[in-house]
Parts: C-alpha cells; sequence; structure tokens
C-alpha cells in the first residue's frame, strides 16, 4: 500500500477585509537590526493593512536595536522581561504587561531578554497634526491604567495605553479591552478605523463580515475598515485582547 501523509491542517483564515491568524503557519522573517530573534510578521501592508503588526521571541542574547525615522513603534511585553533604552540614554526593565511607545525621531535598543520572553509590536507611518507637537516617548504597564466601563456595561472593561483622547497629537491608539464570562459587544461595528489585535486570555466568538470564528489566547486578528464586527466571550475566565486602531485624522485628505 502506498504510503500516505497525513494532511497539513490549519485554523489561519485571510479574507478580503478581514485575518484570524492562529500561528500554526507563521514562518520567521529578518528585520535589519534585530538579531538572534524569531520575527512573525502578523499583519503588514503586503496583505492590505496600513500598519504593521509583529510577534517577536528573542534568545537571551538577542539585540533589537534600530531608530524611527516615519514610523512609530510600540512595544508590549507579551510574557518574560527585557531592558529597554532610548536614545542611549535611560534604561527601564520591561516585565509582562509592560509598553513603551517610541515617536518618530528616536532610537532604541531592547536587550538582556529573560528566556521565554515574547514582544508584540504595531507600527504606523506617523501623520503629522498640524498645530500638535510629535508625542514624546511613554513608557508603562498595563496594571498602572485604569479600566473604565465600555457602553455602559460593566462586564466589558476598556484600558487606553496612549491617550489619543486626550492629545490629538497621537495618531494610533492601543487598547486593552477585558470581557467578563459571557459578556459582549453590544452591536456589530462597521466603522472608518482599522484594527489589528492578539488575545492573550481567553476564549470567544468572533464574527467579522458575514463569517464567525473561534478565537482564543494567542490567536491574532486584522480587521479592514468597515468590515462589520462582533465579539462574544465563552468559557470560566475574562477574555482580554490588546488592539491598535487609526485615530484623530480626516477620513480624506483635505
Amino acid at each position: 500500500m502506498k504510503d500516505t501523509k497525513p494532511t497539513a491542517i490549519s485554523t489561519t483564515v485571510f479574507e478580503r477585509d478581514h485575518a484570524v491568524l492562529t500561528g500554526d503557519g507563521f514562518v520567521n522573517s529578518v528585520y535589519p537590526g534585530w538579531t538572534d530573534c524569531e520575527v512573525n510578521v502578523v499583519i503588514n501592508e503586503a496583505m492590505g493593512a496600513n500598519f504593521c503588526q509583529l510577534l517577536v521571541t528573542p534568545e537571551p542574547n538577542a539585540i533589537l536595536k534600530g531608530a524611527t525615522e516615519k514610523t512609530q513603534t510600540f512595544f508590549y511585553i507579551v510574557a518574560g522581561s527585557a531592558n529597554l533604552s532610548l536614545n542611549d540614554e535611560n534604561n527601564e526593565i520591561l516585565s509582562q504587561g509592560s509598553y513603551a511607545y517610541v515617536p518618530i525621531g528616536q532610537s532604541y535598543l531592547l536587550n538582556r531578554f529573560e528566556v521565554n520572553t515574547r514582544i508584540l509590536t504595531f507600527h504606523k507611518k506617523f501623520e503629522n497634526l498640524e498645530g500638535y507637537d510629535i508625542p514624546s516617548p511613554i513608557i508603562g504597564h498595563e496594571s498602572k491604567i485604569a479600566k473604565t466601563i465600555y457602553c455602559g456595561d460593566p462586564d466589558l472593561l476598556m484600558q487606553n495605553l496612549l491617550p489619543d483622547q486626550e492629545n490629538k497629537a497621537f495618531d494610533m491608539a492601543i487598547n486593552i479591552f477585558t470581557y467578563h464570562p459571557g459578556a459582549n459587544l453590544p452591536f456589530v461595528e462597521t466603522h472608518v478605523m482599522e484594527h489589528g489585535l492578539m488575545y492573550l486570555q481567553g476564549q470567544g466568538i468572533y464574527r467579522l463580515s458575514d463569517k464567525w470564528y473561534p478565537v482564543k489566547k494567542g490567536d491574532c486578528i486584522w480587521m479592514a475598515p468597515y468590515c462589520p464586527q462582533w465579539f462574544g466571550a465563552l468559557g470560566k475566565e475574562p477574555t482580554t485582547y490588546i488592539y491598535y486602531k487609526n485615530v484623530n485624522r480626516f477620513p480624506i485628505h483635505p
């Protein structure tokens, strides 16, 4: 009898206006200046997005070094820890839940990684707004950010890691959204903002366009502008994801 190989199975889905990326098909990429690390390009312009989302797994001796010229960068520590230096001046220890926003015109260095560290990054070309200065760097931890009730439902909690509501200088927002067990979005959202997200905890069902997907910790999603979207949390623990969106700029160029 002829030998047969098992059929490859993947739960990743790519559509015109959305994608669900579960990590089973990620392939390592090269990012100049970043050494001894695995770089998975989860979302970027090649799929039609206007931003980039990476998942980085560094070795303890890895070096992530670079400078932001036209593109701002946001680092979030999913697991482990790292040392961060900005402009060769200050050193900060980033632990799980820490984040760093690096605006344009800055240099950065991440090194001294704990074993099994994982880093999520978002990158967006900066759009300056007349009358506003370029934002300053921000280093923080999610535990220091207040949780606000979303749409009047105490089972939906939002944390804004960047001050996009208070400072129109920012053209991107990074939020953490937590759903208590059984909670769901109050309506199907359809809007001009684009999203990229990663699940940090829990599981649930996501509607994207006219399709429904089971999602869980570690999964990532891309949502193009105007992609109908809705989420409901399942299971006995809270469900949490971190996500990107573009904000505070003209929907058409004046």
